[in-house]
């Protein structure tokens, strides 16, 4: 059973045969219908110029979704340091919180979001990557300012998206709950962890350690229905694997006539094996074993299936089984 809250990462996929607007309307549909299903929260990433996902700014979409739903909590999940001066940050996610009372997060990442040089020397017009001394700048100054310059009522939530045992390190000297990007990274998670709870030191955003991992998870009906819907992104995985980025979401016909190395197949399945994609009754047991095996305070899911409405049931199917799972 779980007994943590659930939550979902939107990557707002950009699909074959379709526009970015029909995308961005997507995601409004979306927002709604996991408030209706009683998810918690609502994060939304930060892209640009891909293919396969929409560069839609985290703050734009937080904005609108909090606009077009009345309780679900939505924020950034992450928008990245790097690419945004942190005056601004502060500015517009304190500007959201105190909009929209209680409901805002601010979940601060390092990527630059891209693999393309250029794009990426774009947003930080000329400049290069940022080193750990300002990355970790940027962060303490965007919790400075949403302090002292921005001093609204109430503040936005900040969270520190991390990978890697550093970024967890930061977070927990920071005093700041901890997003592990378990569906990026899954080797890391547990030493991540350990590395965040070692270096926690209480702080006025958080007293005590506090974790949310994000898992890939694909909910259908039978196994071989889940498989056919996590198809496309094993394509944009196996293009990932090659350092290419080019590939757009493939529709599930097209991502099944895919040919896959053999190589790309172990490390699709060994990626899979740690995530969480199934039949309800093997997806909650999976997510269950994830929050006991972390200790997690929530989970978030990212469902990066072709159709809303398939995206829409695995999240459905979800909630009844665990509900199912609870009842007395």
């Amino acid at each position: 059973m779980i007994d943590v809250p659930l939550s979902a990462l939107e990557v707002a996929m950009v699909q074959t045969g379709t526009r970015p607007v029909e995308t961005l309307r997507d995601t409004t549909a979306f927002a709604q219908g996991l408030e209706q299903l009683g998810y918690h929260r609502i994060w939304y990433a930060e892209h640009h110029h891909s293919p396969a996902i929409g560069a839609f700014p985290p703050v734009v979409l937080t904005a609108h979704a909090a606009a077009s739903t009345s309780a679900i909590r939505l924020g950034s999940g992450g928008v990245l340091a790097p690419n945004h001066a942190p005056l601004t940050l502060a500015e517009q996610f304190g500007t959201l919180a105190a909009l929209h009372h209680g409901r805002i997060d601010l979940g601060i990442g390092r990527g630059p979001g891209t693999f393309d040089e250029a794009t990426a020397r774009a947003l930080r017009r000329g400049a290069g990557p940022t080193t750990d001394a300002e990355y970790h700048d940027d962060v303490a100054a965007i919790l400075s300012f949403l302090v002292d310059e921005v001093a609204l009522d109430p503040l936005p939530e900040p969270w520190l998206l991390a990978s890697s045992t550093a970024g967890a390190a930061l977070a927990g000297g920071l005093g700041l709950p901890i997003a592990l990007a378990h569906h990026i990274r899954p080797d890391n998670t547990l030493a991540a962890l350990g590395r965040y709870r070692a270096a926690f030191t209480p702080s006025r955003w958080c007293e005590q350690p506090r974790v949310l991992v994000c898992v890939e998870t694909v909910c259908a009906e039978t196994e071989e229905e889940a498989a056919w819907r996590v198809g496309p992104m094993d394509v944009v995985k196996a293009g990932l694997l090659k350092g290419l980025s080019e590939h757009p979401f493939p529709t599930p016909a097209e991502a099944a006539a895919h040919s896959f190395t053999e190589e790309e197949r172990q490390a699709l399945a060994g990626f899979r094996a740690q995530q969480a994609v199934g039949t309800p009754e093997s997806v909650v047991q999976r997510l269950a074993q994830l929050a006991d095996e972390t200790g997690a305070d929530e989970l978030m899911l990212t469902t990066p299936v072709y159709d809303l409405r398939d995206r829409l049931r695995s999240y459905e199917l979800i909630t009844k089984h665990a509900a199912a799972t609870t009842a007395p």
